[in-house]
């Protein structure tokens, strides 16, 4: 059951992510009229710097300390890599296939949603298992 409540938290926070990202977004468009394409990157930021914190947290629940930078760079890593697989993918679905772009941006998140979380989960917030506990 613990993977059921990882999930629904994931979700949860996913979903927290994205309204962040947009609030910003139209804060610095709208509000500071910053131009929309440093806005996406600092929204994206914004948004990242938060997302690193709750998986951290709440949905992987690392409590170490030592390892915040490591993770936090790998963290930032995979998302990068992330998005150039979301424009890849977005670019070969709409641009060489001819899917409808919409249909394409829905596949293509659940694509990026899956495999940020199997990174998260096995690669930045990998928790340690001490020697002779492991069942």
């Amino acid at each position: 059951m613990k993977l059921g409540k990882e999930m629904i938290n994931y979700i949860i926070f996913g979903v927290l992510t994205t309204i962040i990202n947009l609030v910003t977004y139209a804060v610095f468009t709208k509000v500071l009229n910053v131009d929309y394409t440093l806005s996406i990157t600092f929204a994206w930021f914004i948004s990242i710097i938060f997302a690193f914190v709750t998986n951290k947290l709440y949905v992987f629940k690392g409590k170490s300390r030592r390892s915040l930078l490591k993770e936090f760079v790998l963290f930032f890593i995979i998302r990068v890599a992330s998005l150039v697989l979301d424009i890849v993918l977005m670019v070969g679905l709409v641009e060489l296939i001819g899917v409808n772009d919409l249909y394409a941006k829905i596949v293509v998140n659940i694509v990026v949603i899956a495999v940020n979380y199997v990174a998260s989960k096995y690669i930045v917030f990998v928790k340690k298992r001490s020697a002779g506990l492991d069942k």
